[in-house]
């Protein structure tokens, strides 16, 4: 007994955009995760050695909204790959069901 059965006569459709959205997206997470870290760090190392409270609390701040800022980037890189996986699967083969015929139809 097969699990899945293909339509037959379905003709896949050829990958589009997803695919290189989708293989692009690793350099993507990558640049959106250093790129912050980055300016985090510049940020503590241009910064005095004796803060004032207010300096200090500005600069961590500036490091939370950074923080912030990655974690949406990784939720916004998350997002796109769930939509280019689910634009491959419908764009994928056709599956029918087993026959299932009503109650008043039985054979």
């Amino acid at each position: 007994m097969k699990l899945f059965n293909r339509l037959p006569g379905f003709q896949r459709s050829p990958s589009g955009r997803e695919w290189t959205i989708f293989k692009r997206l690793p350099a993507i997470l990558v640049a959106g995760t250093v790129i912050p870290g980055l300016v985090a760090l510049a940020l503590w190392a241009a910064s005095p050695q004796e803060l004032s409270a207010a300096q200090d609390r500005a600069l961590w701040l500036q490091v939370y909204q950074l923080v912030g800022l990655v974690v949406l980037h990784w939720t916004l890189v998350l997002t796109v790959a769930i939509g280019c996986v689910i634009v491959w699967l419908m764009k994928g083969p056709a599956y029918v069901a087993d026959a299932y015929p009503p109650e008043d139809r039985k054979v």
